[in-house]
């Protein structure tokens, strides 16, 4: 009888930390009604530079109220590089012809920019990162999209944060794997 109420006990238990974790998740971000004129948001707000991580997160831009069929490019805003403070394109989109748009952070971005590391193949002829400086600096960053044809533009923060311990712990496995490499800087 022990036992069984043990076990009883252990599920109630693993039913709430799942429900802990899936009913953390934010709602989606939305447009400000209240808002005329041109609007952007991101999804997510924040990102980690964990290798692993940032990989595997689709970071998303999404706007409206700018000039139907133009194109947009979006660009991280006072990002420190050495000693200067430097704009990042990081995005691009076309808007379609409701004055919406929708940018997507590509791969290539995300390493060369984020995480400041190079891509090279492997012995199998698969793509690794290769880690050879510190990623770009933990902090939040204004994010602004420029319209290329009309003067419309419009703005959000975007957080960049350090690896978690668990991200540590998938750059390590990565790295076991040969799928992400790191070599002292020359």
């Amino acid at each position: 009888m022990k036992k069984r109420q043990n076990y009883v006990w252990l599920q109630i238990s693993l039913v709430f930390i799942f429900f802990m974790f899936v009913g953390c998740a934010k709602a989606p971000k939305q447009f400000d009604p209240t808002v005329q004129g041109s609007q952007m948001i991101v999804e997510p707000e924040t990102v980690r530079v964990g290798v692993a991580k940032i990989m595997g997160t689709n970071i998303v831009f999404q706007g409206k109220g700018f000039q139907p069929k133009d194109s947009v490019f979006v660009k991280l805003m006072g990002v420190k590089k050495g000693e200067q403070t430097i704009d990042i394109p990081i995005a691009d989109g076309n808007v379609d012809d409701q004055g919406n748009f929708k940018a997507t952070v590509e791969k290539l971005v995300k390493v060369t920019e984020f995480l400041r590391a190079n891509v090279t193949l492997n012995d199998q002829m698969e793509q690794i990162v290769v880690i050879s400086n510190p990623p770009i600096p933990a902090g939040t960053y204004k994010v602004k999209a420029e319209s290329m044809e009309s003067k419309a533009t419009a703005e959000a923060t975007f957080t960049i944060k350090n690896p978690s311990m668990t991200d540590k712990l998938k750059d390590f496995i990565g790295g076991m794997l040969g799928k992400i490499k790191k070599e002292k800087k020359k």
